[in-house]
């Protein structure tokens, strides 16, 4: 399996999130990941490419959006998701959005975490 995106998946106040993913073995896995999906135009243009993986140690990067990497790494531990990458990507609108850019995490993630692609095509 490779890289999954769901691209447009939420969007408040001009900004708009995506969030991606696959599954990674290691840090140069993540780094590869992180890699192919800011290799687009659209993706290398994004504000904030906040991530996290369980993989002998819990990963994560805010990636400028403070708090958003604890966020995902919380909902991989809660969901039992080792061996994981979950990129949730952001394109700055121009307005704050406070405290609601949690909840637009938290719903990215929960969107990456109903709709990926299971091993042997189930879902």
């Amino acid at each position: 399996m490779a890289l999954t995106v769901f691209d447009k998946i939420i969007s408040d106040r001009g900004s708009v999130y995506a969030v991606s993913g696959g599954p990674v073995t290691d840090r140069a896995g993540i780094d590869a990941m992180l890699a192919e999906l800011t290799s687009t135009r659209r993706f290398a243009k994004a504000t904030h490419h906040s991530w996290a993986a369980i993989l002998d140690e819990p990963l994560k990067a805010d990636d400028g959006e403070a708090g958003a990497g604890a966020i995902i790494l919380r909902m991989l531990e809660s969901e039992g998701l080792t061996g994981h990458l979950v990129i949730v990507t952001r394109w700055y609108g121009g307005k704050h959005l406070g405290g609601d850019r949690f909840r637009h995490v938290i719903g990215a993630v929960r969107h990456y975490l109903a709709h990926r692609p299971r091993p042997g095509g189930g879902n």
